[in-house]
């Protein structure tokens, strides 16, 4: 409490069903003229792009469409994307989708503002100048993209995801409408919902965690352990999609301001090397990570299991409850289909290259523990192995 904090987070959030409805009346308070609508192809054909359209047009807000967005955002897709926005004259990004579109759209804006090539602003702090306004509609309760001052783009020639943290790409506006998020595949839901669950944990248990992001990712846990199942069985469940939507939300408010940890770190190896999804990669390594940095912060690991529903009153010691999480955890990702790292394009020939990269990445520092090469090869090795954990 005696350390100074400066807090990030857009200035306005619109959080809820139907918020997206009210995205018009605040982008006309802005006074832009017109928007690169940054999206994915599948979005653009399913009918989410066509409603936020149809809120743009009501409120006589133009707009050009990019839709080239893979999903591990590439170098090439940020600058293919900024040439769409010179060549339209826009002043402004809207950005539809999960993390993708959303890290597409703040290399953009950062580009914008800043020039040069989107690989010059790897690592933190690295932009002079802010980005154009950017309003960031989420379409999944995963990322929390829309309310962070992270963005991750993929380096195609190195095969390395490039980690940016800069206060210069943080959205305007946020928006976490979970009437998006109706029918969104099994699979897809329960990738973004344990993508969510670690942004909470980590942000929970990061060396920089402090009292507001503490309150704030104890919720999002709570959130999502009530709700990640239902949400996964019935994509058409509102209540579960919107304790999702606001789980995930929150979760991001708390990590971007408490930082991350190694399960981000080698997750983004894995996306890098064989273009994982980033939650599945997250989910495939989160349990085995949790069992790893235990002893670091042991109190907080049993506030996980409590938040998670776990009854602790019958551990002996906050050890015992601590475990319980992570055995919470195993469940949880068991429940939802979450693969195996096994079952994963991960080649054991590559755990040295990807635990060097990982070491390196800008994720690491925050973990709560020290953390060497080799302890990441043999957290590789035990997901990839699924050696069991010892319940309590």
């Amino acid at each position: 409490m005696l350390t100074p904090r400066k807090i990030y987070w857009p200035p306005i959030n619109l959080v809820g069903p139907g918020s997206v409805k009210m995205v018009g009346e605040e982008v006309q308070k802005l006074d832009l003229t017109k928007a690169l609508l940054v999206t994915d192809k599948v979005l653009n054909s399913n009918g989410v792009v066509k409603a936020i359209i149809e809120v743009l047009d009501q409120a006589g807000v133009a707009y050009a469409i990019f839709d080239d967005v893979k999903p591990n955002p590439t170098t090439t897709n940020v600058h293919d994307g900024f040439s769409k926005f010179q060549q339209e004259g826009c002043d402004f990004i809207i950005t539809v989708g999960g993390g993708s579109p959303q890290d597409t759209g703040s290399g953009i804006g950062i580009l914008s503002t800043n020039g040069g090539s989107i690989a010059e602003y790897e690592g933190m702090h690295k932009s002079k100048n802010k980005s154009v306004p950017i309003v960031a509609i989420s379409t999944t309760a995963g990322t929390a993209a829309e309310v962070t001052i992270n963005y991750v783009i993929t380096d195609e020639a190195r095969k390395l995801k490039m980690i940016m943290i800069d206060p210069n790409a943080l959205p305007t506006i946020a928006v976490n409408d979970p009437e998006l998020m109706l029918g969104k595949p099994k699979g897809l839901t329960a990738a973004t919902g344990l993508d969510a669950l670690t942004h909470a944990i980590e942000g929970y248990t990061a060396k920089g965690a402090f009292e507001l992001s503490d309150a704030i990712a104890y919720k999002s846990i709570e959130l999502i352990g009530r709700y990640i199942e239902r949400a996964v069985e019935n994509g058409q469940d509102l209540e579960a999609r919107s304790g999702m939507g606001w789980g995930s939300f929150i979760a991001g408010l708390s990590y971007s301001n408490a930082g991350l940890g190694i399960v981000h770190s080698m997750a983004h190896q894995l996306g890098g090397e064989y273009d994982l999804p980033h939650g599945v990669a997250n989910a495939m390594l989160l349990p085995y990570v949790m069992e790893f940095n235990i002893d670091a912060c042991p109190e907080k690991f049993a506030d996980i299991a409590r938040a998670l529903g776990v009854d602790t009153s019958k551990c002996a010691t906050v050890e015992e409850a601590a475990k319980l999480a992570v055995e919470k955890v195993h469940q949880i990702s068991r429940a939802v289909g979450i693969p195996s790292l096994r079952e994963s394009a991960f080649r054991v020939e590559d755990v040295e290259k990807l635990a060097e990269q990982a070491l390196k990445d800008a994720c690491t520092g925050a973990n709560p523990k020290p953390v060497t090469k080799e302890d990441l090869v043999g957290i590789y090795m035990t997901a990839y192995n699924d050696a069991p954990v010892l319940a309590v």
